[in-house]
């Protein structure tokens, strides 16, 4: 029989929450490890917890230089994003795929010159560099709207239990106020008979 397959969601007992992030904390720093001995790669892994723990892990080269790299590599993409208002000798996109498409047409072929080829090449890495920066740009600002959404759905998740709590306590306090209409003959009270002679 197989595991259960695992529903990927918030886990809400906290106990629990914090002994899966420990194993899978560490079965991803197991995991980096072996890619970078596996295929000689410099990895650097930051992991930080609920509580703000910082977890690191970094093999080969040293986790600031990693870091330092992903930083230079990082600014080289917003310079090619800040290229993206320079007008290309190309013009749009669409324009460049439209002149690839017509150099390499089979009749042209024979035609084109390795220098043209060569330029043609440097437009389409550029092209490429733009967009994949634009790419990162705005999946970090989807990351960082979705963290601004999630804080605030904790802080109304927060105020709407506090809410329930105070509810359950003025129920709790208004059924220990209210006698009901079976109880009343449990009430001693006391009683006079009339004396007979």
């Amino acid at each position: 029989m197989g595991r259960k397959k695992l529903e990927i969601k918030r886990i809400e007992n906290k106990s629990s929450r914090q002994v899966t992030f420990s194993k899978r904390r560490n079965g991803l720093i197991e995991k980096a490890r072996q890619l970078s001995v596996l295929c000689d790669a410099s990895v650097a892994l930051l992991v930080v917890s609920a509580s703000g723990k910082l977890y690191s892990f970094s093999s080969g080269d040293n986790l600031v230089k990693i870091l330092d790299r992903y930083g230079k590599q990082h600014d080289a993409d917003l310079k090619a994003l800040d290229r993206q208002s320079e007008p290309l000798n190309c013009g749009s996109h669409h324009e460049l795929l439209e002149l690839v498409e017509s150099k390499l047409e089979e009749s042209n072929v024979d035609n084109v010159s390795v220098g043209s080829l060569v330029q043609l090449e440097e437009h389409l890495e550029n092209a490429l560099s733009v967009t994949r920066a634009r790419k990162t740009e705005l999946m970090l600002k989807l990351v960082e709207n979705l963290k601004e959404k999630e804080k605030l759905l904790e802080e109304e998740n927060h105020v709407l239990a506090s809410q329930m709590e105070k509810n359950k306590l003025v129920r709790a306090e208004a059924d220990n106020m209210e006698v009901s209409p079976g109880h009343v003959s449990d009430i001693n009270l006391p009683v006079t008979l009339p004396l007979l002679k």
